[in-house]
């Protein structure tokens, strides 16, 4: 089953704690997101079902992949070229970057398509959004904590189908204690591309970067350090 373009759902009710992705918005229709504390009256979604809201601190915690979440009864369709808003319910940590991936689906979703394999891939990311203070609210995540979203581009020559959508928060706060926030959605892309991502801009998650990546491991309260880099590399240049 998916949403048609018409329907308008209502937002879930927001989550305490650490927080997670409560719903998202594609051209004007919000989709509610999982309601983890109340799964019996959580409306059917798009985004995987996860356990917890805890973070994940090891890169090898299959947790990274959707925060342990299943396929969801649901998905979402987005024209490629359009923009696709995450809202969270709450979050409190502003040092850190933002980054969202993709994974392209196979086939169908459900059990064919769990994001499993060397297949993701970032569309958006962002570490320092100014300066050079790592110890600083200069950071992507602070944007979250203000507004408690983030928007980003479904690129424009990307090739129709099935894909998964990761929104992954990455919580620096706690030196040598990085803390990784991730959700996962489904989404149906329409359009006329045909570009597919080249394999060096492919990654497995787990694991998409080491335990000791400089971008995971930094204290951003170390004197001299001027610069920071996400782990997991870049968003491909081809994109439009």
């Amino acid at each position: 089953m998916r949403f048609d373009a018409t329907t308008i759902l209502a937002l879930a009710p927001l989550v305490a704690g650490h927080g997670a992705v409560v719903s998202y918005t594609i051209d004007g229709t919000v989709y509610p997101g999982y309601t983890g504390f109340s799964p019996d009256s959580s409306p059917d979604t798009i985004q995987f079902q996860w356990p917890d809201y805890n973070p994940t601190l090891e890169v090898t915690d299959e947790k990274m992949r959707c925060n342990g979440g299943t396929s969801a009864e649901l998905s979402a369709p987005i024209a490629a070229g359009s923009n696709i808003t995450a809202t969270w319910g709450q979050w409190t940590h502003s040092q850190g970057p933002v980054m969202v991936w993709m994974f392209k689906c196979d086939g169908d979703f459900g059990s064919s398509c769990t994001g499993e394999g060397k297949g993701w891939f970032k569309i958006d990311q962002m570490g320092l959004t100014s300066g050079t203070d790592l110890n600083s609210n200069n950071w992507a995540t602070d944007i979250v904590v203000k507004t408690l979203e983030w928007s980003s581009k479904v690129p424009t020559n990307l090739a129709p189908g099935n894909y998964l959508i990761r929104h992954e928060l990455l919580a620096l706060h706690q030196a040598n204690t990085p803390q990784f926030y991730a959700e996962c959605a489904q989404v149906v892309v329409s359009g006329s591309g045909s570009d597919s991502v080249p394999s060096d801009y492919l990654y497995e998650i787990p694991v998409y970067a080491p335990q000791d990546d400089p971008g995971i491991t930094v204290d951003i309260y170390q004197g001299g350090l001027t610069s920071y880099t996400c782990p997991g590399g870049e968003v491909w240049s081809g994109f439009q």
